[in-house]
């Protein structure tokens, strides 16, 4: 067994197929295929179940899953360590992020990483819950993640450093019935068109929270994509409520925010994993402890 064979078994594993695993590690399938055939025999096991053109990891390769990416994270390790006797130069940092939280902080974060470390490279995976991100950083999928949750993070086997409080925020096109006053009251929002996010996530909570109290608010789209979210405001469909860090972004567009009234808040942190971590990480965490929250109601450009 050689860490080749370890990191197609992963990347097939990450990429949901032989196809998309050959496709990102560019090399043939037919190799892919007769690398991790090779692994299987030298293991005396199936990892996958071929289904069609698909494959599904079989109970032993379950069980490897997590045994290879530490020792895939152990030799990236390694030679990041012997990278930091030069300094961090060059390498790269797994985290995963939540929708909001990718926006801000991250953007701030990665700008003063790069000024820092220039030749090292952000990779930002995608997550919707905390739960999620978590699990990420805990089976050392990534090294850092970035939650956005109604309170503090308490999750064993990482590490969690508190960021910043976001006030959510209520968004919309002048011409789409925006509140005058700022804060907005929430029964200021009577009678409005509102884009939501699908049940579950804090913001659809705050929207929840206002019809149950008996406010007449009509859901006119309810949208799983974040990113999708801003684009409908911005045509007139509706109002939003988003975490402010979502502001800026959407006065630069054109449209309108203001805090809510009673306040909600988004509190964001940074969780790390408990394991020793890649120099690369170690710098990144660095900057993040350094980090100086900003109100993103007051920045303009």
């Amino acid at each position: 067994m050689d860490a080749r064979q370890l990191e197609y078994f992963v990347a097939i594993v990450d990429n949901d197929g032989f196809g998309r695993a050959a496709q990102k590690l560019h090399i043939a399938q037919p190799s892919l295929s007769q690398a991790v055939a090779g692994l299987e025999r030298e293991l005396g096991v199936r990892l996958f179940h071929r289904i069609g053109r698909g494959a599904v990891l079989s109970d032993a390769g379950k069980e490897l899953i997590g045994p290879a990416r530490e020792v895939l994270r152990d030799l990236r390790t390694a030679r990041a360590t012997m990278d930091s006797l030069k300094g961090v130069q060059r390498g790269r940092v797994e985290l995963v992020t939540m929708p909001s939280p990718g926006i801000e902080p991250l953007s701030t974060l990665t700008r003063l990483f790069a000024r820092q470390h220039p030749g090292v490279i952000v990779g930002a995976d995608a997550a919707f819950t905390p739960e999620e991100v978590v699990q990420k950083v805990r089976d050392g999928a990534c090294e850092l993640g970035l939650v956005g949750a109604p309170g503090s993070v308490l999750a064993p086997g990482v590490d969690v450093l508190p960021l910043e409080s976001q006030n959510f925020v209520v968004v919309g096109a002048d011409d789409a019935g925006f509140p005058e006053e700022d804060p907005v009251p929430r029964a200021a929002l009577a009678g409005a068109r509102l884009i939501a996010s699908p049940p579950g996530s804090q913001m659809r909570r705050i929207v929840d929270e206002m019809l149950a109290s008996g406010e007449d608010l009509e859901i006119v789209a309810e949208v799983a994509h974040r990113t999708s979210i801003l684009p409908l405001v911005l045509q007139g469909v509706g109002l939003a409520v988003l975490p402010s860090a979502w502001a800026p972004l959407a006065r630069r567009a054109g449209a309108r925010a203001a805090r809510i009234d009673p306040p909600s808040q988004l509190h964001v942190s940074l969780v790390s994993r408990s394991a020793p971590l890649t120099p690369a990480a170690q710098a990144f965490l660095a900057v993040a402890r350094s980090y100086a929250p900003v109100d993103y109601l007051e920045q303009t450009t």
